[in-house]
């Protein structure tokens, strides 16, 4: 049964990253796009036996739509936002590679940097929903789960390690695929991100037991050291 988890999971992301890359694109004939699929490819495979294999409660949760009934009406607007963000970035790299040219291309060196960012921003990612189960699409107070303060591995470094491995994922994507102007872009999703972990931040501290203590014991938000 888990094995045709894995293969939806893997299906999704395919058709997410490999829809989005290669049909505006237009051509297969591009060797860092397959690349960077095999990534996917590989990520999702280690991060669904190595996380959700063991945690089908986090699983389950994942699977929810990004928008639900419990979620307040500011977080709905902010998940739509950085969902249409999202998707507008990866489509708009094949635009720019293969027909705007709008700055010059990368050099190969900040390329590989780039796919190097990309594979730490997904282990990042993957570390936290290794150590946290309640890490759901949507802002919400999970009592049915009966939800507490996640204050180790990665959660003691940065209170939200997630959306920080989700920018080094946009940028390194966009670096690799030789786009600095979809690098540029990406910072149109991280402010989303920044002033969604404003609103979560405040609705955690309004919710949930603890989070206030989590917050003086951890004092970034999402980059150690800066803010």
């Amino acid at each position: 049964m888990f094995i045709f988890k894995i293969l939806s999971a893997l299906i999704w992301n395919l058709v997410i990253f490999g829809g989005l890359l290669f049909l505006p694109a237009w051509t297969l004939n591009w060797w860092h796009g397959w690349v960077l699929l095999g990534v996917v490819v590989v990520g999702t495979v280690v991060t669904m036996i190595g996380v959700f294999r063991d945690d089908d409660a986090l699983l389950q949760e994942r699977l929810k739509p990004p928008i639900q009934e419990e979620q307040p009406l500011a977080d709905k607007i902010l998940a739509n936002l950085l969902i249409f963000a999202f998707l507008g970035l990866i489509a708009f790299i094949p635009v720019d590679v293969f027909r705007l040219h709008l700055f010059p291309q990368p050099s190969a060196l900040a390329s590989v940097l780039g796919l190097l960012l990309f594979i730490i921003g997904w282990g990042i990612i993957s570390l936290s929903f290794k150590v946290n189960t309640f890490a759901a699409t949507a802002v919400k107070h999970q009592a049915d789960r009966q939800q507490t303060v996640i204050d180790r591995g990665v959660y003691s470094i940065v209170r939200h390690p997630m959306y920080a491995g989700a920018v080094l994922t946009m940028v390194g994507m966009s670096l690799w695929l030789e786009s600095y102007a979809a690098a540029l872009l990406a910072i149109a999703p991280t402010i989303i991100l920044v002033i969604r972990i404003q609103f979560e931040e405040q609705f955690l501290q309004q919710e949930l037991q603890g989070y206030d203590s989590y917050i003086q014991k951890v004092r970034y938000k999402l980059v150690p050291y800066f803010w």
